[in-house]
């Protein structure tokens, strides 16, 4: 896809970070886009803001091309390859099915955010462009981080899970053998590239060639 600034980048995937626990995940999701050479389109919620100011060193602007700025110089993007969206900015290509087609992540999602989808409130760019994913049938990933979960959490996710919507929980495995905090969030990550259909090296698949020995539990089933 060529952009305005005449550069070609891979498709398009919008990604968006609400106020759940988890800005890692969301973070690193984009610096891996964006090292694969997607154009990526990003919406940070009010309550990421603080969140991500919370669990990382990062605080990043909220003014849309500021944070194109920051997010830019964090991962190395080229001139035009992020896209940063207001929460009201309703002529972004998200906000409409007549839009550029673009796969959708929100990671973290909050269970507010989880809520608003599963009834279609779209109040606001994040919830709309979800909405649009739906109803366009594009492949839209949400990766909540909560627990526990009540049953309104419960049946928002199958009621979305109905409708094509893939439930990623931020629940990493430790098969890998992780040797620290940005293995877990690689091994999320990766399972979020894997629904997307993006090649990827961040950790083997299950019975590939470099992946963990077999757990022994999986030993005595075989």
């Amino acid at each position: 896809m060529t952009n305005t600034s005449g550069t070609s980048f891979k498709k398009p995937i919008t990604v968006a970070l609400t106020g759940a626990s988890g800005a890692q995940y969301g973070l690193r999701l984009i610096d891996v886009l964006v090292a694969a050479g997607h154009e990526v389109w990003v919406m940070v919620s009010k309550a990421a803001h603080m969140v991500i100011a919370t669990e990382t060193p990062f605080s990043l602007p909220a003014q849309p091309q500021r944070l194109v700025e920051a997010l830019s110089e964090r991962s190395g993007a080229q001139a035009g390859q992020i896209r940063c969206f207001g929460r009201e900015d309703w002529m972004a290509p998200v906000a409409s099915g007549s839009g550029a087609p673009s796969a959708m992540v929100v990671c973290p999602c909050s269970t507010g955010s989880l809520s608003a989808i599963a009834t279609g409130a779209s109040n606001n760019l994040i919830e709309r462009a979800a909405d649009v994913a739906i109803k366009e049938r594009r492949t839209l990933v949400l990766v909540p981080r909560e627990s526990p979960l009540s049953p309104i959490h419960l049946e928002h996710m199958l009621a979305l899970s109905r409708l094509g919507v893939v439930i990623l929980p931020a629940a990493p495995g430790f098969y890998h053998r992780p040797q620290s905090i940005d293995d877990l969030i690689d091994f999320i990550v990766a399972r979020i590239l894997n629904q997307l259909g993006i090649e990827h090296t961040l950790l083997p698949r299950w019975g590939e060639a470099g992946s963990a020995a077999t757990p022994p539990s999986a030993q005595e089933d075989l």
